[in-house]
């Protein structure tokens, strides 16, 4: 699922081996969480990634929202919406005080899901640094 969305964004590119090593680090650190939308025959079809972290901005807990993806067959069908609606219920019991996520600003079919469940965006930009 890691190769398909890197292959949407245009910062990124598909790197399966470097995928797998992050989601495995991501999988023992106790301050992410990854959710798994799965198929009838328990095959993944959808998943996201909620990195804990903490603002002084914010004065506490806060949350990125990274890795939000559903196969292409599966797209549509309330999956994502879904995961997302998980989310929001680790936010409320670990009272992370904001939500946040960067996305491709070229990936209007995304932009546009977003808007529908109630994200807006900010006037912050990304930078990057390697």
């Amino acid at each position: 699922m890691l190769t398909e969305l890197f292959a949407i964004e245009k910062d990124f590119s598909p790197r399966p081996v470097l995928h797998a090593s992050g989601l495995s680090m991501i999988l023992r650190d106790p301050s992410y969480r990854v959710l798994v939308a799965a198929d009838p025959e328990d095959r993944p079809v959808g998943m996201v990634s909620l990195h804990i972290l903490l603002s002084t901005a914010e004065g506490g807990k806060v949350g990125l929202l990274e890795d939000l993806i559903v196969t292409e067959k599966y797209r549509g069908r309330g999956l994502g919406r879904a995961l997302l609606m998980e989310v929001d219920s680790i936010v409320r019991r670990e009272c992370l005080i904001r939500l946040q996520l960067l996305a491709d600003r070229c990936n209007t079919r995304a932009l546009e899901f977003y808007a529908k469940q109630g994200w807006s965006p900010t006037s912050l930009i990304v930078l990057r640094k390697r």
